[in-house]
């Protein structure tokens, strides 16, 4: 098969149809769909939403949580020529109109009332916006039924019309527009085509190979190109799909019992914590078992990774250890996951250590919006693994370091640029066409890549002193009180560091330590807990040279959130907006 565009992977993922192809869980149950009916209402929607008059080289919006729908539309609209806009689900109405107007999308497709009502608030901003469509729910007055655009395009000859359509689509058409997060600045439209993706598919898919018999869950938001290149993945490869929001995922993933899913760092840190926590509130004989368990885990990490398997004593023992402790934490997961991946922020060392000791083979990536978004992935291939790095540059991809150890990228996957920014998009090419990053790396003599910080994260001290932040606070998380780290220093005499306490453990730790009836914000200035988080914060300092070490540090009163503004949708920290809003806490640490 010679695929042109992400159509070639639909057509692929029809051609082994079944009665139980695509699954929606929510807390409520689960949908099912045949392969038969998600094909019906593909091509129903694409012919619809041609009545509607949408067509070529248009735009449309999509804000919906993961669900199988949520691929039906996007095949729909690509199916016409046209392009979706995906936005999240998080977006206030203001943000939701810059980029309906910005975009000059024409149409709508949104999942709840909730979320339709942002629109209705903006759109008579937006002029352009002629269609709105909604999924769940009666809609209001002006807003259309996804259903009924469905059956309106559901005639005879409908599948026939989807593949006659998509043997127009040229792999230069341009697939999606997604908005940068932005952890900083306002939001760019990312320009991504067919190209862009498919080059990105194939190549991804020899390092995280899937097949048929997969059940792939798909949880991080699909509005995210990390997410979204991996659906094209399932769909090239014909697995059976679940879908489930990354906020249900944690009671659900028992009940779907996937064998390859992808999550971004805070989410494995997240279980990390969970496992920890459970072990040390365990009885003494089982914290022991635990760590004899992981041990032995951990020894038989190297002998897995070069493609072997543990014989003699080491092995009747791993067999030992996985009985009686190591499937038991794995089932957590579900108890048959063949690999995980792991993208979008750098993945704690300690972290994927444990994950692999416990025999969860995490492939750790690395890429940007801007690449669709694979530059660089772990494999799980023997010696295509080295923990600690973000793996080998796919084979499709160029990569060069600068002078000052900015990533350099250029390949068929990276994106021809910002839409209706055409300064923005020369300043990000060179004169060679290689696409800065703005990460700093290395390369080892194996070719292996390292992403050591953002480059415009860098922290450079009053003394001329090079900090990378993101090291140091990835160690200080490892405290499981620890949230969220952000280390300030950039032209100051020294590092300071700024604390979001775990209020899931911290609240429980506080409990047992006599410490009852306050506020997690009183909490946050009770003495004992700036000791727990001070001795923390001493132990990491402790390994640091004299110019990294944090001299003194601050409790935030809240965690960090998405709801808060701190962090972006994919979990980043916005370092601008936390400085801009703590601004009087740090004044505080350089006072006096």
């Amino acid at each position: 098969m010679s695929e042109r565009h992400v159509l070639d992977f639909y057509r692929n993922d029809i051609s082994r149809p079944r009665a139980e192809h695509y699954l929606h869980y929510t807390p409520d149950g689960v949908t099912i769909l045949s392969t038969a009916e998600h094909l019906r209402r593909t091509a129903g929607l694409a012919g619809g939403l041609e009545r509607l008059g949408i067509g070529r080289g248009e735009r449309v919006m999509l804000l919906s949580d993961n669900r199988p729908e949520w691929h039906i539309a996007d095949l729909a609209i690509a199916d016409l020529g046209a392009a979706d806009v995906p936005i999240y689900g998080t977006l206030t109405p203001t943000q939701i109109a810059y980029q309906a107007q910005d975009s000059g999308a024409v149409a709508a497709i949104v999942e709840s009332p909730e979320q339709m009502a942002k629109l209705l608030e903006v759109r008579g901003t937006c002029p352009e916006l002629r269609h709105l469509i909604q999924m769940d729910g009666t809609p209001e007055q002006g807003v259309l039924a996804l259903d009924e655009v469905i059956d309106s395009g559901d005639t005879p000859d409908a599948e026939a019309l989807l593949w006659q359509r998509a043997e127009q689509i040229q792999p230069d058409d341009l697939l999606t527009l997604i908005y940068t997060s932005g952890t900083t600045g306002r939001p760019k439209g990312v320009m991504l085509s067919h190209a862009n993706l498919v080059q990105n598919v194939l190549p991804s898919g020899t390092r995280a190979p899937v097949n048929e018999h997969d059940v792939t869950l798909e949880f991080l938001p699909l509005c995210h190109v990390f997410e979204r290149m991996l659906g094209y993945l399932y769909m090239a490869s014909a697995t059976t799909r679940a879908y489930c929001s990354v906020y249900h995922v944690g009671d659900l993933v028992t009940q779907i019992r996937p064998t390859i899913f992808a999550g971004v760092p805070r989410f494995y840190e997240k279980v990390y914590d969970k496992i920890m926590a459970k072990v040390s509130s365990s009885s003494g004989l089982r914290r022991a078992m635990f760590s004899w368990a992981v041990s032995v885990g951990q020894r038989v990490v190297p002998i897995r990774l070069a493609g072997g398997t543990p014989g003699g004593l080491l092995g009747l023992e791993h067999a030992l250890a996985d009985r009686l402790v190591l499937s038991k934490v794995r089932s957590a997961l579900g108890g048959q996951v063949r690999y995980a991946v792991s993208g979008g922020a750098p993945l704690p060392l300690f972290v994927n250590e444990l994950f692999h000791a416990l025999g969860i083979w995490i492939l750790e990536g690395y890429g940007l919006t801007e690449t669709s978004p694979v530059i660089a992935v772990n494999g799980a291939d023997p010696g295509m693994t080295r923990l600690g790095t973000v793996g080998r540059p796919l084979d499709n991809v160029e990569v060069q370091l600068a002078a000052d150890g900015e990533l350099l990228v250029r390949g068929p996957s990276v994106t021809r640029g910002y839409w209706k920014l055409d300064s923005a998009s020369e300043e990000a090419f060179d004169a060679d066409g290689f696409l800065h990053t703005g990460d700093v790396a290395e390369l080892d003599a194996d070719g292996f890549l390292r992403i050591t910080d953002r480059k415009k994260d860098l922290i450079v001290t009053a003394g001329g002193k090079n900090v990378a932040p993101q090291p140091i606070e990835n160690e200080l998380k490892r405290s499981p009180y620890i949230d969220n780290a952000v280390l300030i220093g950039d032209r100051r005499p020294y590092i300071v560091a700024l604390l979001s306490p775990n209020q899931e453990a911290l609240e429980p730790w506080a409990e047992a330590h006599g410490i009852s009836g306050a506020s997690f914000e009183e909490l946050t200035r009770h003495p004992a807990v700036l000791e727990l988080l001070g001795t923390a914060v001493r132990e990491v300092s402790d390994g640091l040279a004299r110019y990294e070490q944090i001299k003194r540090f601050a409790v935030l009163p809240v965690m960090l959130s998405i709801e808060s503004g701190h962090l972006t949708p994919t979990l980043k920290v916005k370092r601008r907006i936390v400085e801009k809003d703590f601004v009087d806490l740090i004044t505080g640490l350089y006072s006096g």
